[in-house]
């Protein structure tokens, strides 16, 4: 008993950081956003100003040496893909900036209409990069399936982030774990699938990391219950994401795992569209 009131006053604690942590990121998402858009704003317009310079040149052709105009030629062609990687990457930025406005900004327990393929792609590759920034060496490589053309579906979005984060965060530490001890010839791999039958969204993660034994799998869900070190896990986790997802979305999330060889998560959610 005193074991479980030391670890929930710790949860506690962890929790209070991580609101604080939330309306701070949301703080600095929403003043970033304003010089992100004039970035974007004045490369198309320098794109528009490349394009005026482009016909005065033509314009005087005669008078420019062929060597000249080839040079002038190269140097337009790498200032318009220049431009073009800013614009696209300006509003990749901007993208991920809504995505987590709208995450800090959703009430609790509101549904709201929401692209479930670019929540889960901007999760999915959030835990990458916080991964690869606390393990110098983890790498995985992740392959992406999201089916195109799904209707906006009603979800509460800060919840299923935090579901899909959960799990992308095991699967990354699954494989790095599983690297530590691999041979040379491992290829850490996770696999992401996002489809949409009439009735429900299905949302699966596969990784090839260390997968689950019999008796991590019948306490999985347990309290407290983790296999990663110390201070690295408060083994609430997996009893979280069954939360968000059959409690307050009415879903069902399963699982299979073989030790050493695989885990597969998969979330099952209503397909409701209003």
């Amino acid at each position: 008993m005193e074991q479980q009131v030391e670890h929930l006053k710790q949860r506690l604690k962890q929790q209070e950081k991580l609101a604080s942590l939330g309306m701070l990121s949301a703080g600095i998402a929403h003043e970033i956003q304003n010089p992100l858009n004039f970035v974007i704003n004045f490369s198309k317009l320098s794109s528009k100003l490349l394009a005026d310079l482009t016909e005065i040149v033509e314009d005087n052709e005669d008078n420019i040496s062929e060597e000249d105009r080839e040079e002038i030629d190269d140097i337009v062609a790498d200032l318009k893909e220049n431009m073009a990687k800013i614009v696209e990457h300006g509003e990749r930025a901007i993208d991920i900036i809504h995505g987590i406005l709208l995450v800090s900004r959703g009430k609790d327990g509101e549904f709201i209409p929401t692209d479930i393929c670019r929540v889960v792609k901007e999760y999915v590759w959030l835990s990458y990069h916080a991964m690869r920034a606390n393990h110098k060496d983890f790498n995985v490589a992740i392959h992406e399936d999201y089916q195109a053309g799904m209707p906006m579906v009603m979800v509460i979005p800060q919840d299923l982030s935090r579901a899909v984060l959960n799990l992308m965060n095991n699967a990354c530490y699954a494989t790095w774990k599983k690297a530590q001890s691999a041979t040379d010839d491992y290829k850490a791999e996770i696999d992401i699938k996002v489809t949409a039958t009439n009735d429900e969204v299905i949302i699966s993660v596969t990784d090839n990391g260390v997968g689950m034994s019999d008796e991590v799998k019948a306490k999985l869900f347990d309290n407290f219950f983790t296999t990663k070190p110390v201070g690295q896990g408060t083994g609430l986790g997996m009893g979280i994401i069954r939360d968000i997802v059959e409690t307050r979305h009415h879903g069902k999330l399963v699982f299979e795992s073989e030790e050493n060889k695989y885990t597969t998560f998969t979330i099952h959610l209503p397909l409701r569209t209003k």
